[in-house]
């Protein structure tokens, strides 16, 4: 075996990364963290056995970033943006005893298949956060609902740490540095612009309109919107 061999592979850091999660900081109020590999030991094994079967090399691969997982895909599945049906007819994984849709997922996966398909999308991409664990909000009928770490500045500030710590984590698994793309246009390209600034993370940093976004407010021009991002990702990998 070569020493390149004997080294972890990308899987294998993100399994660890995924495993070591956790946050110890002070919450707004009716804001809880949402870490599914410690809630939810479904989400950790179909997380890993779909790292392994997409990222168990040593290639580098260039960074797509999301805002914080959601209740219903990387909440559920432990992967950021594939709900329990797009793991299943998708990646060819099964969740057991649970079916969610996230709207999102379904933008995503579509965006993959016009790429080539998941064997070639994952080959070349890696999605996140720089938030890689989710927050819910508990409305006064007790009901939770998805919140994004730039809705609250004090949540921000508290988070912001982890959030450094999280993007050095996502580099070092093996990720290219000349470009990443934003999903998020707005407040999340603003804050991690900022970010990236300071820390130099990527050299150019691309936003595109976040999948959520377009299916709630873009989806008669959905198809507009997944060439964009076919050229996003052409701009970013130079393929």
């Amino acid at each position: 075996m070569t020493p390149k061999q004997h080294q972890p592979t990308f899987a294998d850091k993100v399994i660890a990364f995924n495993k070591s999660l956790r946050l110890n900081v002070s919450l707004p109020d009716n804001i809880r963290v949402m870490n599914p590999f410690k809630e939810n030991p479904r989400a950790l094994s179909v997380s890993s056995a779909f790292y392994k079967k997409y990222y168990d090399d040593h290639r580098n691969r260039y960074m797509i970033l999301g805002i914080n997982p959601g209740r219903f895909g990387a909440g559920v599945t432990g992967v950021p943006f594939t709900d329990t049906k797009r793991m299943t007819e998708k990646c060819g994984l099964h969740v057991p005893d649970v079916t969610t849709h996230e709207p999102s997922s379904v933008f995503v996966y579509e965006v993959i298949e016009a790429y080539g398909g998941v064997d070639v999308f994952y080959k070349d991409f890696y999605i996140n956060s720089p938030s890689p664990l989710g927050f819910v909000k508990q409305k006064e009928n007790g009901k939770e609902v998805n919140f994004n770490y730039y809705d609250s500045k004090a949540l921000q500030e508290s988070i912001r740490a982890f959030m450094v710590a999280s993007m050095k984590a996502h580099i070092s698994k093996g990720i290219f540095q000349d470009a990443a793309l934003c999903m998020g246009s707005g407040k999340n390209y603003q804050v991690l612009s900022r970010l990236n600034e300071e820390y130099g993370f990527f050299q150019r940093l691309i936003p595109i309109e976040h999948p959520r976004f377009i299916m709630q407010y873009r989806s008669a021009k959905k198809h507009h919107y997944i060439n964009k991002y076919l050229a996003a990702l052409k701009e970013i990998s130079g393929i």
